[in-house]
């Protein structure tokens, strides 16, 4: 199986055999590789597997679509399909079914069994080429955005070759899943794959622009987009999560007073993995790794109870097919150890929320990875246009990654000191940061050397030392040879981000190469393809850099400088979604054929509806827990309170300040009631029912009205006795034993 990789040798392509991993992660020698085989990507039909399988002439046609985009006709389908059918049927599998990702933000599925009646009281397997091509689920029940209606019902599935079919096994069940895009009856994009495909094409006709200028294109004939993203998620006892309304409803804790201890003494990140989990982590790693999904660390995270899982780079379709198993997997595998896994980027206040930091990088089809800046990094022109390139797409469109990770859960998250803030700038780093300086100067002439650290004892090597440090307050930062954009949300697909991230750099490699083409010509010159590498580079200096950014994102000090600078901050996602429809935004992903009008101005509504829908779900469940359960326990406990007066004053004692406890607990109380209708009011409130003002009233009363009645809440609960509180605590959950 072939795996998209960005390693510190800057091959950014190359093969990765399947091996197996024992408890070390360490790999096993050759005699091991049937073991291996069994383990990595058994359930997958790989590249291996469909060379075995199917004729040598129909196995490098397949092998042409996948790599160059070549239509697969009718009598290849069959074949693919029939060999298809019967590796799926050896393995198990009784069903098949297009797996795609429909603007949920989940995955979906119809199953549709292999076998059919014969005619004559039996049955046979059937699965043709046309089953394998193309699918028709009902397409008006998925979010839309207004491009179909109710009734225009009528939807298509298309096998996205490119991404490789997989076995899920669940409840004792196999199906064989056929990653699919999704688009309505008119051809419009309904899912996240098909814009995230075209603006991988986008990206690769631009920066083929650029490598043919250098004259580094001779056999290259793709430039493909790479993604790695790491998954942070939390575990709490399944128990505990069964027992609050609010983890099963809105996958985040409403209420929870602060637990004496959470993350202060800072002894979770990178400790040693309790047995439970770790034992959970191996089974899910297992069944990844049988799925082909590259898993490469695991460990624990900053916050009690929370950790972190992250792969191999690989294609960026292929990376987000797999971000979507792996959290369906933690999901599904956490249950079967009494756990729950929460991918919230929030779900519990006062220590550190959750990302799925996405790394990216360009890499050709023949193993080059583009964004390596090579030793002499001030000479490696070539990797400086593409850095260029870069920072001017991420200052050009702020407003659009900041819109592509806009979420009402992400809000919880981004801004704090855990998370990068809302304001998009680039961390260079010292080597990058002093070059650019040379460049807009006029031309860099050294590069800074990282060295060795000695380490002061005999016993220890030398080791080398990075040329830059580790900035992660920066939302996107330059981390040796590649991006990792760090606001993304850990519960969102990484196809989207992905998406607008092609789409900028696609925006910003055909500006640089319409520059060069028109100063060096079309006869390759040395002299002047420097000179005008120099002045484009100078010039998108002088004018982007205040996006880069290397210090502390977290101060307010640079919240000030943002400002002079211009740079937008959109602190909450209702402002950053507003803008992605806007003229600028249409026109490009127009040019670049990534999205039309339509399909941008429904995924702003789409987008803009699911917060409102999410932030309500959470404010009507606060409310429910408030009325049914919270008030209960506080009003059984002022009940006792009183009772305990009452006795007190009976016996003749000195009552005095046990009545002034109870005063001051029904202020509490009371005080808890007022927030419980302030809440009931907000969500009750009128609005005109268009979509942004709907959007803007949710943000600006409801969500008020829920963090004062989570206040209140929380201060009852450090008066309840214990007996009587309804709900898991903070401290209970946080605790994985």
């Amino acid at each position: 199986m072939s795996i998209t990789t960005n390693g510190t040798n800057g091959k950014a392509s190359h093969t990765l055999h399947a091996y197996r991993v024992d408890g070390l992660g360490q790999r096993q020698s050759n005699s091991h590789q049937e073991r291996v085989e069994e383990i990595f990507g058994a359930d997958v039909f790989s590249e291996r597997v469909m060379q075995q399988r199917l004729p040598k002439d129909v196995f490098k046609r397949l092998q042409r679509t996948i790599l160059h985009g070549e239509p697969i006709d009718a009598a290849l389908a069959d074949i693919v399909a029939a060999a298809m059918k019967e590796w799926a049927l050896e393995r198990g599998a009784t069903h098949y079914t297009h797996w795609f990702q429909p603007l949920t933000g989940l995955t979906a599925e119809k199953h549709d069994s292999f076998l059919t009646p014969d005619g004559h009281g039996g049955a046979i397997t059937e699965f043709s080429g046309g089953a394998l091509v193309q699918g028709e689920p009902d397409a008006s029940s998925f979010p839309s955005g207004g491009l179909r209606a109710t009734f225009e019902a009528r939807g298509y599935t298309a096998w996205d070759a490119t991404s490789p079919v997989f076995i899920n096994r669940n409840g004792g069940t196999a199906t064989l899943c056929i990653p699919t895009a999704f688009v309505s009856w008119t051809g419009v994009a309904l899912d996240t794959k098909v814009p995230l495909l075209r603006s991988m094409d986008a990206v690769s006709e631009q920066a083929l622009r650029i490598l043919k200028v250098f004259g580094t294109d001779q056999g290259v004939t793709r430039v493909l987009a790479t993604a790695g993203c790491e998954q942070e998620y939390f575990l709490v006892d399944r128990a505990h999560y069964f027992a609050r309304e609010d983890l099963l409803a809105c996958d985040r804790t409403l209420f929870g007073a602060k637990p004496p201890k959470g993350q202060q003494l800072e002894d979770h990140y990178f400790g040693s993995i309790p047995t439970r989990v770790i034992a959970f982590m191996s089974e899910a790693e297992r069944e990844l790794y049988r799925l082909g999904v590259p898993i490469k660390t695991r460990h624990n995270e900053v916050a009690p109870g929370q950790f972190e899982i992250a792969p191999i780079f690989e294609t960026a379709n292929v990376a987000s097919d797999h971000q979507m198993l792996v959290m369906e997997t933690l999901r599904r595998v956490a249950a079967r150890h009494g756990l729950a896994c929460i991918l919230h980027e929030k779900p519990f206040k006062g220590i550190n929320g959750s990302g799925k930091h996405l790394n990216w990088s360009l890499s050709t089809n023949t193993g080059v990875n583009l964004l390596d800046p090579r030793d002499e990094t001030h000479t490696n022109m070539q990797f400086l246009v593409f850095l260029c390139a870069v920072i001017r797409a991420v200052d050009t469109h702020a407003d659009l990654l900041r819109a592509s990770v806009a979420s009402a859960a992400n809000d919880h998250r981004l801004g704090a000191n855990e998370a990068p803030p809302a304001i998009i700038s680039i961390y260079l780093g010292d080597m990058l940061s002093n070059i650019v300086e040379q460049l807009e100067k006029g031309g860099a002439k050294s590069t800074i050397k990282g060295g060795k650290l000695d380490l002061g004892a005999h016993a220890l090597p030398q080791i080398p030392r990075h040329t830059g440090d580790r900035n992660r307050t920066s939302p996107f930062a330059f981390t040796g040879n590649k991006f990792e954009f760090r606001a993304v949300g850990s519960s969102q697909t990484v196809g989207w981000p992905a998406t607008i991230l092609n789409t900028i750099v696609a925006d910003s490699l055909d500006y640089c190469a319409t520059q060069l083409e028109k100063k060096v010509g079309q006869k390759f010159n040395e002299a002047k393809l420097q000179a005008a590498v120099r002045g484009l580079l100078q010039q998108i200096i002088k004018k982007h850099k205040r996006v880069i950014f290397d210090g502390d994102g977290y101060t307010e000090e640079w919240h000030r400088e943002a400002a002079k600078r211009g740079l937008p901050n959109f602190r909450e996602s209702v402002a950053a979604l507003a803008t992605l429809a806007s003229k600028k935004n249409i026109d490009l992903f127009k040019r670049f054929r990534v999205l039309t009008r339509q399909e941008v101005e429904s995924r702003e509504h789409i987008l803009l509806e699911k917060y409102i829908k999410q932030v309500m779900i959470e404010a009507e469940t606060a409310l429910v827990m408030g009325k049914t359960q919270i008030l209960p326990a506080a009003i059984r406990q002022q009940t006792e309170l009183a009772e305990a007066v009452a006795a007190t004053a009976a016996a003749d004692a000195d009552a005095s300040e046990a009545r002034n406890a109870l005063d001051a607990y029904i202020q509490t109380v009371n005080h808890l009631r007022n927030a419980i209708a302030t809440l009931e009011e907000a969500v009750n409130g009128d609005h005109d029912g268009e979509i942004l003002v709907h959007a803007k009233h949710v943000r600006d009363h409801v969500r008020p009205a829920m963090n004062a009645l989570r206040d209140a809440a929380d201060a009852v609960e450090t008066c309840v006795a214990s007996d009587l509180w309804p709900l898991p605590t903070y401290r209970a959950m946080l605790s994985i034993k």
